[in-house]
């Protein structure tokens, strides 16, 4: 957690009147909610259509990181309404997306967005839901893998043992090994696909992809390369004696 929010700057270079605002708002609703009687009949109001970025970044008066924030902040307490609580299984997904897309593009070196995806929004009990937010993760690593990896990896582990499609966690564990390449990506992210290619007993796949590994020289540590070899031998001890040659005449 620490390492999503160290690039944050301080409130105190928001400007006065972004604060003032977000005061009174807040303000207003505590009040509201002071006058709202127990009697009183409430009823919930519908999660409203996103604006698009590009009208919301005029509104930003040059601050739109801070606007990014405030987005959040608004969507996240949209479901705490005066006098009600909407459960997530009732948002509209569809807009939810549509606001946090808006948020990211105010501030693509924002993580919170994606944070607030992938582990508060997927947690619905309602796979049609889960799939459109793991998608929603996935469009927005492939605008900047590098820096998103983190989100699709956990992406990948919501399509494994949540949705328990193993196609579709091998498909993002693939793109994240391809796409997610540079040097701040940790190994282990890259090697998901292996573990998903075992599970599903394609055991030739995982072991050219290791042999691929091993021979492409980004990794260094003799720890990790010894335990990619053991992997190796044991997955070529479950291959048919076929599957080894065909291996073999690939290699030369």
């Amino acid at each position: 957690m620490l390492k999503i929010y160290a690039s944050e700057r301080p409130v105190t270079v928001v400007p006065w009147w972004i604060l003032v605002t977000l005061s009174l708002a807040l303000s207003g609703q505590v009040i509201y909610r002071a006058l709202l009687g127990p009697t009183n009949r409430v009823e919930a109001t519908a999660l409203p259509v996103a604006p698009v970025a590009d009208n919301l970044r005029l509104l930003t008066l040059g601050e739109p990181a801070v606007l990014s924030k405030l987005t959040m902040l608004w969507l996240q307490s949209f479901d705490n309404q005066p006098g009600i609580s909407i459960p997530f299984d009732d948002l509209d997904y569809g807009r939810v997306i549509a606001w946090l897309a808006s948020a990211t593009a105010l501030d693509p070196w924002a993580q919170y967005p994606l944070f607030v995806a992938s582990h508060l929004y997927s947690r619905v009990n309602n796979l049609r839901k889960q799939r459109l937010m793991v998608d929603f993760i996935y469009q927005q690593f492939l605008q900047d893998p590098n820096k998103r990896w983190r989100w699709l990896a956990h992406a990948v582990v919501i399509a494994q043992h949540r949705l328990h499609d193993l196609p579709l966690a091998t498909k993002l564990a693939n793109s994240l090994r391809r796409q997610a390449a540079g040097g701040n990506v940790p190994h282990w992210a890259q090697q998901m696909e292996i573990g998903l290619m075992e599970e599903q007993s394609e055991y030739q796949s995982a072991a050219i992809l290791i042999g691929g590994l091993l021979q492409n020289g980004q990794i260094t540590d003799p720890h990790e390369l010894h335990f990619l070899n053991l992997r190796l031998k044991e997955l070529k001890n479950k291959l048919p004696a076929a599957d080894l040659n065909s291996m073999g005449s690939s290699a030369r």
